[in-house]
């Protein structure tokens, strides 16, 4: 039996080790294209068929020369990533605290108000969201893009599961203890929705880097638009930049490593704690 769950065991490592190449071939396509220059790559594609005698940083120097507006675009993803994350992550919680943990009237109604706006796809809503942008004063605003995104329902969703989860009693504890409500979430709820909060962090950091449509509909100022665009802006009829923009793309991976990185050993407890009640 032993030998045999030794087996499993390694035909299970390779299985992992399989998939895990197949995930990091684009990655590493991707660098190695970097290195390359513009003209090759049009030639001959992404492969890894490289002149390493050829192969430079040159483009890599270029985004830190700062002779292009790379790390200004670079510095708005990265401010919007982090308010857009941190409000949504306390606001979506805090909504979803108030389903699970609290009796109301109508309460069942609004949570099947929240499933529907998840069936909703996003572009269903571009016009009349923008007609409101407007009329906020929020167009070539960074408040702009983040205020449609601060509650998101599928958060809403998750952190609701997971809270379901927990026992009432530590509610009813808190206050006999003199605890107030807020004070029940801030110092009892958020320290054991951690594992959640990694979770659904790594998901609205990942969408809120990566946003392309609604900053692009939003921002028309070449100094305040987002990483994605900005990329974008490199191609076009008049010339494409293939060289800059393999390099910033390299580039723009990091901010998401990292994220995975720092919150890595709570991601898969708050995946499974979310999806089981009780």
């Amino acid at each position: 039996m032993k030998k045999n769950a030794k087996v499993r065991s390694v035909r299970l490592f390779i299985l992992f080790l399989i998939v895990a190449a197949i995930t990091l071939l684009p990655l590493a396509l991707l660098f190695v294209a970097s290195l390359r220059p513009g003209s090759e790559l049009m030639r001959n594609g992404l492969n890894f068929d490289i002149d390493w005698v050829h192969a430079n940083f040159d483009e890599y120097k270029l985004l830190f020369s700062g002779k292009n507006a790379y790390f200004s675009w670079y510095k708005n993803s990265l401010m919007i990533t982090i308010v857009q994350t941190a409000l949504s992550l306390f606001l979506s919680a805090w909504v979803a605290y108030g389903f699970a943990m609290y009796e109301f009237k109508g309460k069942n109604l609004f949570f099947i108000f929240v499933l529907m706006v998840m069936m909703v796809p996003t572009e269903v809503i571009l016009l009349p969201l923008y007609k409101l942008i407007i009329g906020m004063h929020l167009i070539n605003s960074m408040w702009g893009i983040i205020l449609p995104y601060v509650v998101v329902p599928m958060m809403v969703f998750f952190f609701r599961q997971y809270l379901s989860g927990l026992p009432k009693e530590l509610i009813d504890a808190g206050r006999v203890d003199g605890c107030s409500e807020y004070g029940i979430f801030f110092k009892i709820i958020l320290p054991l929705m951690k594992p959640s909060f990694a979770a659904m962090g790594i998901y609205e950091g990942m969408s809120s880097w990566n946003n392309f449509l609604w900053p692009m509909i939003v921002i028309n100022k070449m100094d305040k638009i987002t990483l994605p665009v900005g990329l974008q802006s490199l191609l076009s009829p008049y010339g494409n930049n293939y060289d800059i923009l393999i390099a910033g793309s390299c580039f723009a991976i990091i901010p998401i490593l990292i994220l995975f990185v720092c919150f890595q050993k709570y991601f898969i407890a708050g995946m499974t704690a979310g999806s089981v009640k009780g």
